[in-house]
């Protein structure tokens, strides 16, 4: 969804499911139980598959027709509001942890699975009836949670049990209760049936709204065609895995052609027309849905009591209130601001010079279509960063080996390939995983690295399975799926990747061990399930071993002698982190301002021009004319609205974390790598971030790492 590069857990249906899926009620486990059909169904069809086949993943099936996604969506539906009533049947005065809350959060697991199988259809399957589906699914599967959301007969019976002496033995169950009551309560199910009503209204419209917003981006396949003189910059290997014909070389809007020519391409004018093409994708249509919803939000919030919807928003997060967030931003703003500008006088200076070269106008200014070409410059010219040659050291099969091998070493784990699983795509491959210490299995994860038309268009982590308790009081196995677009292979070359692409490997590749190796007893808190402006700092800290030596050595490799990374270019690709961090940084802070001017405004926004204010404001390089890049920013309609500050807020804790533990006690150390499985990824959201990062770090967390690292006045 961001780049934004690290975009990602983002996800459109786990944000949806973290937001909705405490209210969301059980299935009982009888004979006609939509889950137990299903599973029976899938049970049928891996008869056929190869014996080693692993059942405990049989939740998943990914050979469903499209009539089977419908059916299977409404006799999910169909099921769990039979269940409902079964649980609204208990009178309030014999409310129970046994006969409410046992039923609610061991069932829902049930629906969780279904409900997420049938979701990620929409975001990776080849088929676009497939595809179509699975959104339609998801648009009525969406309503049916708002409907359930809005249950004030289940509020009430949950409000039973809040008020009964809580000295039974419940587990988890205090924290449930606690996250059910404030939300039942920012439903408004506290509100007179008028008021609840409309909230529920606008829940309804923002759910479909925030679908159509994603499926317009996801179906976009516009295709540009250029002479290989308009591409001059750009690497052989590049030019010649694109599709060509009489008209020229075909150029997509995806990112492994994107990012490459805004990167490379010498031609000012070609990257103005991609700039141009990429940031007014769905300029129209996505637009009017981003005003409506940002109107609506607004409304309900507005109708919940709250200032706006930012105030309903950090509520419950670590951050509590826009002011805080404000207040954030423009510290840091403040403190980047001089070295924004220094790299804006560097870029300019390069582009002057490239101008007078090749005989081109110099317009004074640096442009959006500039900023990424001069700042692959400045790491080249004044860091002797290459990445075409650093790229060379990071095919494909080497770098997810390393990962791989990096994360088993951490985390105490042990990876196992599956031979010939059922995927929804040749390009997959599922592993187990495993405990290294008693090699018990606990959990999947399918790895779908490389674009294809149709396919959800960032990097990002799906949670397909939620690692919590079953009925029974047994574990379930977590099962993810980490989503990205790499370059793909050709004839004469491996997939080889920039070193930003590692980056964004390691980080979505972190979110599917928190998924894993979480051991939450419900599902309302397995996996990444905590605070939204804490949920990337996990997988943040794990960029880290990008840039240090030791993991670099194991996850590099020359595609053609398999010559690790030499100490040299090592040397050079760290003391290159930190270029163009004033300008990277300020970015990352338009992007946070845009997101939290949109849902602090009291009137519809034109979005474009709140987006192009930001930019001159704060950054100092304009937005391009004509262009409404919010349209196509997939976080203001996927989950992540007035909270994209997370990535900034929660990068103060990464760094935290790596510098008082794994930079003082040893980069791979197996010691403090189990540590921060055990008190960061076990709890999942079971407990509050703050208690997470105090039991980790043994102390409260500070911003003296994260503002050295940047080189900035601590």
């Amino acid at each position: 969804m961001f780049l934004i590069k690290k975009f990602p857990t983002s996800l459109l249906a786990q944000s949806r499911y973290v937001v909705n899926k405490c209210l969301l009620l059980a299935i009982r486990t009888d004979s006609t139980n939509s889950c137990t059909k299903l599973y029976a169904a899938q049970m049928l069809h891996y008869s056929s598959l190869p014996t080693h086949y692993d059942p405990l993943i049989e939740g998943l099936a990914w050979s469903l027709t499209p009539e089977e996604i419908a059916t299977e969506t409404d006799d999910l539906i169909s099921k769990t509001e039979k269940a409902i009533a079964s649980v609204t049947a208990v009178p309030v005065k014999d409310v129970s942890c046994s006969n409410v809350l046992k039923p609610l959060t061991d069932l829902e697991t049930e629906y969780t699975v279904i409900r997420n199988a049938l979701d990620f259809f929409q975001h990776v399957h080849p088929d676009k009836a497939r595809r179509d589906a699975s959104t339609e699914a998801d648009k009525k599967l969406s309503a049916f949670e708002v409907k359930m959301s809005m249950n004030k007969d289940i509020f009430d019976r949950v409000s039973g049990v809040s008020s009964l002496p809580m000295d039974q033995e419940c587990g988890e169950s205090s924290r449930y209760l606690d996250r059910k009551m404030k939300h039942g309560k920012r439903n408004g199910l506290h509100l007179d049936e008028t008021l609840r009503k409309k909230v529920e209204e606008i829940k309804k419209k923002e759910s479909e709204l925030g679908i159509t917003f994603q499926k317009n981006l996801t179906e976009v396949d516009i295709v540009l065609k250029f002479t290989k003189e308009q591409l001059d910059g750009l690497p052989d290997d590049f030019i010649e895995s694109l599709e060509k014909s009489a008209e020229g070389y075909h150029v997509t809007l995806k990112y492994p052609h994107v990012f490459p020519i805004m990167k490379k391409c010498r031609v000012s004018e070609t990257r103005h027309t991609i700039d141009l093409n990429f940031n007014s994708r769905c300029k129209d249509e996505n637009s009017k849905i981003l005003q409506q919803l940002v109107d609506l939000r607004r409304e309900k919030a507005v109708l919940l009591g709250y200032e706006n919807h930012a105030s309903f928003i950090h509520e419950m997060r670590m951050a509590e209130s826009p002011t805080k967030v404000k207040a954030f931003l423009a510290a840091l703003s403040l403190k980047l601001k001089p070295l924004g500008e220094k790299d804006i006088q560097t870029m300019l200076k390069m582009k002057k010079e490239d101008c007078e070269k090749y005989q081109e106008k110099f317009d004074g200014q640096i442009n959006m279509w500039d900023m990424r070409f001069y700042a692959t410059r400045i790491e080249e010219e004044m860091y002797s960063v290459d990445q075409d040659k650093l790229k060379q050291y990071f095919p494909m099969e080497t770098v997810t080996k390393g990962l791989l091998e990096i994360y088993e070493s951490l985390l105490g784990l042990r990876y196992e390939q599956v031979e010939n699983p059922e995927v929804w795509h040749e390009d997959v491959t599922l592993y187990k995983v495993f405990n290294a210490s008693d090699d018990k299995l606990i959990g999947h994860f399918y790895l779908d690295l490389y674009p294809r038309e149709g396919k959800y268009g960032h990097a990002a982590c799906f949670g397909l399975i939620p690692g919590c308790l079953k009925a029974d009081g047994s574990r379930l196995t977590a099962v993810a799926a980490m989503v990205a677009n790499f370059t793909k292979p050709t004839a004469t070359a491996p997939s080889l990747l920039l070193h930003d692409e590692v980056e964004t490997y390691f980080h979505e590749f972190g979110h599917v061990m928190h998924q894993i190796c979480s051991e939450a007893e419900n599902s309302m808190f397995s996996g990444t399930s905590v605070e939204r402006d804490f949920v990337e700092a996990p997988s943040q800290m794990l960029e880290n071993w990008c840039w240090e030596k030791e993991p670099l050595d194991i996850m590099s490799g020359h595609y053609k002698t398999n010559e690790k990374l030499p100490d040299a270019m090592i040397e050079t690709l760290t003391k290159s982190r930190n270029a163009n961090v004033g300008v990277f940084y300020l970015r990352q802070i338009t992007l946070a301002t845009l997101d939290l001017e949109l849902h602090t405004m009291t009137t519809t926004p034109d979005v474009a021009k709140v987006y192009s204010d930001c930019c001159s404001k704060i950054l100092g390089i304009p937005a391009t004319p004509g262009t409404c890049m919010p349209a196509s920013f997939g976080h203001l309609a996927g989950g992540y609205d007035a909270q994209y500050y997370g990535y900034l807020w929660s990068e103060v804790f990464c760094f935290d974390m790596f510098y008082s533990r794994f930079k003082k006690e040893g980069i791979m150390s197996p010691k403090v790598g189990i540590d921060y499985r055990q008190k960061i990824l076990r709890p999942g959201g079971s407990i509050d971030a703050t208690d997470m990062l105090k039991n980790f770090l043994g102390r409260e967390p500070k911003q003296d790492a994260f503002l050295a690292a940047k080189g900035l006045t601590v």
